[in-house]
């Protein structure tokens, strides 16, 4: 039976053979493989049909790459290879046993404050070696993390990090509608490039996700998501769910602020709370779970521009309606 539009189980693919289709990305379906030179099971990232032709889905892949064997730290993926196979790009990496972080808040949540704080330090671990070689992840999520069966958290796809002088790479066939935006942070929504804080902001999202089982920001479309990360009110976890500390909801509170400079400064900072949470400054909370504190939204540039396009639409109706009424 088919396991996608372009290969199924037991078909060879340059020196691989699939043996299961483990998920789909935005622009690549990935699968587990046997590699006939090593003998070793590994995982295939292949661009799905869409993307093919596109240049830059090679970069893409060379760049994740160079990445992941810039790293080397127990919670990133490491990088195996890359090639070519009948004109497709492909990027080889490490086989990790275990399940995706989606999967185990979809099945468990909430899971405890212990856990939680525990599998999150482990992640901002990992952050924090990305973050000390100028890798930032940029699209950190539940289903970017791995969590082996003894427990260990592993980040995974670096298609979008921003490394130390990279450029921006654009991708024929990308929409961004193809990406979600629960874990974005206020300045990418707002077109910026972000920088390690942003990675902050996604990571206290997810620890919000496993403590509660849900998200902080919610909407009926990804506009009205966007539109909560920009001006909804943060909420305060500690009053809403049992079992967590004003402590606790104070490293969340701290990590989704609006402002990036009002957050950590780097995973460091935010490892030592969650490792010192009874020392915890919970004086933030009755700043961040109130009114969005950044600027309201008629003044955020994006509202700016449309705001003056459609006033300019509006002066050329009533100039072609003024027209009109002097011609007669």
């Amino acid at each position: 039976m088919p396991i996608s539009s372009m290969l199924q189980i037991s078909d060879q693919f340059d020196h691989y053979q699939i043996r299961e289709h483990l998920a789909k990305g935005g622009m690549s379906d990935i699968y587990r493989a046997y590699d006939l030179l090593s003998g070793k099971e590994v995982v295939l990232k292949i661009p799905d049909r869409m993307s093919i032709g596109d240049p830059a889905q090679y970069e893409r892949f060379q760049r994740e790459l160079e990445v992941m064997r810039t790293l080397n730290h127990p919670a990133i993926q490491k990088g195996v290879g890359s090639g070519r196979f009948n004109n497709t790009p492909y990027l080889v990496t490490e086989l990790v046993n275990g399940e995706s972080l989606r999967e185990i808040i979809r099945k468990n949540s909430p899971i405890a404050p212990e856990d939680s704080v525990q599998l999150i330090s482990k992640i901002a671990d990992g952050l924090s070696h990305c973050h000390d070689n100028d890798i930032i992840h940029r699209d950190l999520k539940p289903e970017n993390i791995l969590v082996s069966t003894d427990g260990q958290p592993v980040i995974i796809d670096f298609g979008l990090t921003l490394t130390k002088g990279s450029h921006r790479v654009t991708y024929a066939n990308f929409s961004g509608a193809a990406g979600t935006p629960d874990y974005m942070a206020p300045e990418q929504i707002e077109g910026h490039r972000g920088d390690k804080r942003t990675d902050i902001y996604a990571l206290g999202i997810i620890l919000f996700e496993l403590l509660s089982g849900r998200l902080p920001f919610g909407g009926d479309n990804n506009l009205a998501i966007m539109a909560q990360h920009l001006q909804g009110a943060i909420p305060r976890l500690d009053k809403e769910q049992k079992g967590i500390s004003p402590q606790l909801a104070s490293v969340i509170a701290r990590c989704l602020q609006r402002n990036p400079n009002d957050r950590y400064a780097n995973m460091q900072e935010m490892i030592n709370e969650l490792n010192n949470l009874d020392t915890v400054d919970i004086s933030i909370l009755d700043r961040a779970t109130g009114a969005a504190s950044a600027a309201p939204f008629w003044k955020k540039p994006v509202f700016i521009a449309v705001g003056s396009a459609v006033f300019i639409m509006l002066a050329i109706v009533f100039l072609a309606i003024l027209l009109q009424h002097f011609h007669h």
